[in-house]
Order: C-alpha cells, then structure tokens, then sequence
C-alpha cells in the first residue's frame, strides 16, 4: 500500500481489523496518501459492502492480500480460513466479475485482479529441489488447503469468465508491523518477556525469507507487467532452518538489548506441529526475467537487525 501511495496510486483499503490487525499500521500510509488513501473498514465476505465498493470507487485492480493466516490456528478452528480465504476470495471474484463485464472496453483492457498466495499451497520438499510457478498444488494444512481453493477459484474466473487475474506465491515475509503469531515477531516479543523461546521439533525445519517491501515490489511488478492468467513466484533466497533463525535473533539482540545471560540460553524445544511441513523453497528466475524483479535486501542478517530494532522501538 505504502508501495502504491508512493507510486502516485489511489488506494482503497478494505479491511475488517480482525485479533492480528490495526488501525496503527495504518497511519503513515494516511498521512502519505492523503486525498488518495481511503479506509472501508468491512469484511471481504460482506458482498453487499464490496459490490458498494466496486460502485462508489471503480478501483482499475483488485490485490487480495485479505487471508486467515496463521497455521497453528488453522489446526486448531479451520472454519474461519474457509470463510475469509474461500467464500471471501469467491465474494470478491464475484463482484468483480459482475464491475469487469460492465466496463467499457479502454477499461477493460486495464482492469486486473491479482489474488496474493503461498509457497505453502505446494506442500512440503525434501532437502533438495524448489517449487515452480507450474508445481502441482498438495496443501497439508487447512491454512494452506483454503488457499489453493482461493487460488483455483482466481484460475477458474480467468478460463470460464475471462476475468483478467493474476496469481503470485512468495516466501516467508518478515518485517516491521507482523503480528506477534509469526515467529519472528513472536520470539522478539517473548524475548522481551524473559520468557522461553519455543522452538518446533529438533528446529530444521527449512524456510526462505523475503523482506516485505522486496514482496510488495514483485507484486507491483506483477500488476503493472504481468500477463492475465499468469503466475508468479517471489523468492527471498534466504534459507535458514528454524533453529538458525531463533540463533541469529538472539545474537542480535545479545548486541540491541543485552541481558545478563545470552538470548540463546532461553531457546526450548516443544513438541512438533501436527503435519509440520518440512521445506519451502521458490523458484524465481521467470519474475526476474519477464517482470524485472530484483531483490533490495539481499542481506538477511542486516534486514533482520531492522526489524528487530522496529519492535524494540518505545
């Protein structure tokens, strides 16, 4: 959004500031954007509000970064990821749909509707190997499963309606303002409590990370350049176990915020998630070839240091 505002862009945020969001966020992107920012607070789900928005606003896209996300929660009640990340993804399709058949063709010819995934839609690796734009879907998650439905719906309204979507997968974000759920931000947060850090398993389970704003590029890229229909993959190229991840945290705060015994001391292990995918890992040479996606933070430690230093911050 900050990306967008900054481009010149109008911007309509439409967002049900559910347990993980906050108007806070928000702020400088309303003081950047102003008279191009507005703020519909609703759920994707209410297809009256979105059809109303579609109407009073006649957006030329659509970028759904709307989900339930959180896998943990998933295991636990999967009923809202069906709701927002399914019929949600559906109600808007719907809408759009119904604003894209009505517009006059110069319009038509912009309009894109770009539903944002995961590398988690493509199930689990082994120690080798990266998921591709065209890997077959084998969600192991509710979490992951609601958002290969959402991304078939995307797929389906581009064949049997000629709606102009676009999908893209990307890898772990980080960065300033993530819910306290995700585990970067999680561990900072119990970090600062004093209290234990809890760690899946034995810890080597493999992740890649990308920087938000290196994401919120590729997606940009993809709404301006990408071809309808397509898909698209957003790679950080920096793989870390899980245990690498929590070690490299603390030493960073070992410097940031030093206690009397090192930040590690405190890394625990707890019994594994259920259907713990192992490895995630993306593929991203089609985006740097056809869209010029490049990668801005390339150093994961440094990157780390400033998100970390974002939620020491009084």
């Amino acid at each position: 959004m900050d990306l967008a505002l900054t481009k010149g862009a109008e911007v309509i945020v439409l967002d049900a500031f559910t347990y993980s969001g906050s108007e806070d966020n928000l702020r400088e992107a309303q003081a950047k954007g102003g008279s191009n920012y507005r703020l519909v607070k609703g759920r994707i789900e209410d297809a009256a509000l979105v059809q109303q928005i579609f109407s009073d606003f006649r957006p030329t896209s659509v970028v759904n970064f709307a989900a339930e996300s959180h896998v943990d929660r998933s295991i636990t009640d999967g009923d809202p990821f069906l709701e927002t990340n399914v019929r949600g993804t559906y109600v808007l399709l719907k809408a759009a749909r119904k604003y894209f058949e009505g517009l006059q063709e110069e319009l038509r010819n912009q309009f894109r509707f770009v539903q944002i995934s995961t590398d988690e839609v493509f199930g689990s690796l082994g120690a080798e190997g990266v998921f591709y734009e065209d890997s077959p879907y084998r969600p192991r998650s509710p979490y992951s499963a609601s958002k290969a439905a959402a991304d078939h719906f995307t797929r389906a309204a581009f064949h049997t309606h000629g709606l102009p979507t676009l999908v893209t997968h990307c890898s772990n974000n980080f960065g300033p303002r993530q819910f306290p759920e995700k585990l970067i931000p999680f561990m900072i947060a119990k970090a600062l409590r004093g209290d234990s850090l809890p760690v899946y398993g034995d810890g080597s389970n493999r992740r890649d990370w990308i920087y938000v704003t290196d994401h919120c590029e590729g997606i940009y890229l993809a709404l301006q350049k990408g071809q309808v229909g397509g898909t698209f993959c957003f790679a950080g190229h920096q793989e870390l176990s899980n245990l690498e991840l929590v070690k490299m945290l603390c030493e960073i705060l070992d410097r940031l915020k030093p206690e009397k015994k090192s930040y590690t001391e405190r890394i625990t292990f707890v019994t594994d998630r259920l259907g713990h995918d192992w490895r995630y890992a993306l593929d991203n040479s089609k985006t740097v070839k056809s869209l010029g996606f490049q990668l801005a933070h390339r150093d994961f430690k440094k990157s780390l240091e400033t998100t970390i230093a974002w939620y020491l911050k009084p």
